[in-house]
């Protein structure tokens, strides 16, 4: 019987206590890497639980979890009266010979394959100290270990109030939480069968696109407007027009001017906050655009994804809720201050719409069952209005504090007006100068201007730059790099 390896545990496993990661997980993945070394070779006979857990002085059934997680995993293998044995999965199927090294793949596929250059993204990755965004939440502000725990008492509830369907209806128990949330807060009156949630907003206009549009359908847009669907919408087929935007919003009067009854096939539009003036559509011009609608045959896409970032004193009423979904389809957002993974998207719209819309989220991916019992669950306990409130409040905070940041620094070199919704300021510049030069000259000093902030043609220089994911320290940092670079760059044009 061959003797137990003599290697020291203690020198290739180290446990650190303030890790949030269990401890066996912690000795589960040190001696997985220990075994890819080579420390520990495949057929090494392991001494006992026992013994180990005295070398790393843990308690024994924490070495005991740790041997089981490794056996079903399949690093070690655990033979009754004989011991735990090392066991290299990696090695299975290779022969004594030597094995060819890896080769990567070409830098250049050798074969044809479809080229979409609308589908580009304007984002750039954010390796600087300091960066603006068009406008994302600080996803601190809601702690991700509040959301873990409902998710975790999700996992381990005995008695589950449903069997998290494994069907494109969704969990039945959150549709009807989720439309119960939207009727209370968005003042709607309907039922789970006309509301589908979504997990991204990507595919929800995919989804559209394809239930909606055909080549060369015309779609109306603003001058200045979201690049996402535009890009979803365009890879479709669709013609894009543009509709000029003042301080009320898009111009409806335009679309009667420049087109006839039954060209149109859907306007897509955020009257809440428009994307990136973040000016909202006037009352009587969303009275327009609803008869208009009517008059001339087209469909409306209103995309409210600003909702839970405005206040309910300015919360108007909105197209889908003036119109009861005759002309209007509404998507939106649940969740957007969120960690990412928790947040979801809705679309709500005819139920034969929907039901048709549902089959391609066996394309996209099935819904997270486990998510959406979860975000039921925090709109079921209450939880939800408390976390907007925390939210809300970080807003108005930060929102007042970059107005007053970007006045004193700026003083009457730009315009803007503190927006009533939305995560972003619209700031337009009274001196021309390069935008590309700009982002250039920051970017030397640690700050991230990406391009998708940057406007510039030769009615407008402007920028549209996310506050609320900075704390007050990136603030100052962040507006103070962004002034000293445009000075310099004025200073050189004159």
């Amino acid at each position: 019987m061959s003797s137990p390896v003599s290697i020291g545990f203690h020198s290739i496993i180290k446990i650190d206590r303030r890790k949030e990661d269990a401890i066996y997980l912690q000795i589960v993945y040190q001696f997985i890497n220990a075994v890819k070394r080579n420390l520990l070779e495949d057929g090494d006979l392991l001494p006992g639980s026992r013994k180990i857990a005295e070398e790393l002085n843990v308690h024994r059934k924490t070495i005991v979890a740790a041997l089981a997680e490794l056996q079903e995993q399949g690093w070690v293998k655990i033979l009754a009266n004989r011991g735990t044995f090392v066991k290299n999965p990696e090695l299975i199927g290779t022969s004594g010979a030597a094995i060819e090294a890896f080769r990567h793949p070409p830098d250049f596929a050798p074969y044809f394959f479809r080229k979409e250059l609308i589908l580009d993204m304007p984002i750039s990755e954010v390796p600087e100290r300091y960066y603006f965004t068009d406008g994302t939440p600080d996803y601190n502000v809601i702690g991700a270990e509040e959301l873990v725990r409902f998710y975790a008492s999700m996992v381990k509830r005995k008695k589950k109030s449903d069997d998290f369907p494994t069907t494109t209806e969704g969990n039945l128990f959150f549709r009807d939480q989720l439309s119960y949330y939207l009727n209370l807060t968005r003042g709607f009156h309907l039922s789970r069968n006309f509301l589908l949630p979504i997990a991204s907003r990507e595919q929800i206009f995919s989804i559209l696109s394809r239930l909606l549009i055909r080549p060369d359908d015309i779609v109306l847009v603003e001058n200045l407007s979201y690049f996402l669907p535009n890009m979803i919408f365009s890879q479709a087929g669709a013609k894009l027009k543009t509709i000029p935007v003042d301080a009320e919003g898009m111009i409806v009067d335009k679309i009667g001017d420049q087109f006839r009854p039954g060209e149109i096939r859907c306007v897509y539009l955020n009257t809440r906050c428009q994307y990136p003036t973040t000016v909202n559509l006037s009352e009587r011009r969303k009275i327009q655009l609803l008869q208009l609608a009517e008059q001339y045959n087209f469909i409306i896409i209103e995309d409210d994804v600003d909702f839970e970032s405005s206040f309910f004193k300015e919360k108007g009423e909105s197209l889908f809720r003036k119109n009861g979904g005759n002309r209007v389809i509404y998507t939106g957002a649940f969740g957007s201050f969120f960690d990412p993974g928790f947040q979801m998207n809705f679309l709500i719209a005819p139920q034969d719409l929907l039901e048709e819309g549902k089959k391609y989220l066996n394309i996209f991916g099935k819904p997270n069952f486990m998510i959406e019992k979860t975000l039921g669950e925090i709109i079921h306990q209450g939880d939800i209005f408390r976390y907007q409130r925390k939210f809300q409040k970080t807003i108005a905070e930060r929102k007042e504090l970059f107005a007053q940041l970007l006045l004193r620094h700026f003083e009457d070199k730009i315009r803007f007006e503190v927006p009533a919704s939305g995560l972003a300021f619209w700031i337009q510049f009274n001196t021309v100068v390069s935008l590309t030069a700009l982002q250039e000259k920051v970017r030397s000093q640690g700050l991230l201007l990406p391009s998708n902030c940057l406007y510039q043609n030769k009615t407008v220089t402007a920028l549209r730059l996310g506050f609320a994911h900075l704390d007050e320290q990136s603030m100052v940092a962040a507006i103070s790099l962004l002034r000293a670079a445009y000075a310099d760059l004025v200073e050189n044009i004159d």
